[in-house]
C-alpha cells in the first residue's frame, strides 16, 4: 500500500511539474505573453541605472526637467488707439517671434520666462518692441496633458518707435495651446493662440491683438 501511494504521489508531482512548466511558456489571454524564467532572471539582474533610464524615458517631461520653446507667428488681428493719432487704427499687428524657458515647477503650474519680439504697422511706420515677462502655464508639463493655458505680464521696450511716443510699455498676454513633447528625441512641437496687449507708460496709446504661433520645444 505504501509503495502504491508513493507511486501515485510521484506521478502527480511529475504531472504538476510539467504542467506548470508548459503554462509558464504559453500566452495568457488578455495579458500578452508571460515571461519565461530566463527573461525574469534578466529583468531581475538589470542594473538600477537601466531601470531608472527606462522609467524616465516613459515620461514626457519630469518635474525636474527644463524646457525651452521657440515660437514664430503673426498677429491675426490688431487694433491701436491713440498711437500716433487719436483715431482707432485697425490691422496694426505684424510678425511675432519669441522664446519661452521653463525654470521651475510650482504646484500644478510651470513658472516660465518669456521674451517676445513683435512688429507693428502704425501710420506707415514699423515700430518694433521686445517684451520681457514672467509667465505661468497650467497644467504643469509633467502632467503629460497636451492642452495648456497661460498668462503673463511684464515690460515692453521699443527699439524703434514713432516720434513723441513712449519707448516703454506694460505688456500682458493670455493664451492657450497644444504641446507634444519628445516627438523626435528631446524635440517636440506646439501650437499657440491668444491675446497680446500693451499700454504705453509715458504717453497715450494702447494695442490689443490676437495672434497665432507655431514652434518647437526642447527638453533637457
Amino acid at each position: 500500500m505504501e509503495v502504491f501511494n508513493l507511486r501515485v504521489i510521484s506521478r502527480v508531482g511529475l504531472v504538476l511539474f510539467f504542467g506548470s512548466l508548459a503554462w509558464s511558456q504559453t500566452p495568457v489571454v488578455g495579458k500578452g505573453v508571460k515571461k519565461t524564467g530566463r527573461e525574469q532572471a534578466q529583468e531581475y539582474f538589470k542594473s538600477d541605472a537601466e531601470k531608472n533610464k527606462e522609467s524616465s524615458s516613459s515620461k514626457s517631461v519630469a518635474s525636474s526637467d527644463h524646457y525651452l520653446a521657440l515660437h514664430f507667428g503673426n498677429f491675426i488681428q490688431g487694433d491701436a488707439w491713440s498711437w500716433g493719432q487719436k483715431e482707432k487704427q485697425k490691422k496694426t499687428g505684424g510678425a511675432s517671434a519669441g522664446v519661452t524657458y521653463r525654470y521651475e515647477e510650482w504646484g500644478q503650474t510651470d513658472l516660465n520666462i518669456r521674451i517676445d519680439y513683435n512688429e507693428y504697422s502704425v501710420l506707415n511706420e514699423k515700430p518694433q518692441k521686445l517684451s520681457f515677462m514672467p509667465v505661468i502655464i497650467f497644467p504643469e508639463a509633467s502632467s503629460k496633458f497636451p492642452l495648456y493655458f497661460g498668462a503673463g505680464a511684464g515690460l515692453g521696450i521699443y527699439f524703434k518707435q514713432l516720434p513723441d511716443e513712449s519707448n516703454v510699455a506694460f505688456d500682458y498676454q493670455l493664451f492657450m495651446g497644444a504641446r507634444f513633447f519628445n516627438v523626435y528625441g528631446a524635440t517636440g512641437f506646439f501650437i499657440e493662440t491668444g491675446i497680446k496687449n500693451h499700454l504705453h507708460l509715458t504717453s497715450d496709446g494702447q494695442f490689443n491683438g490676437t495672434y497665432l504661433a507655431l514652434g518647437a520645444v526642447f527638453t533637457f
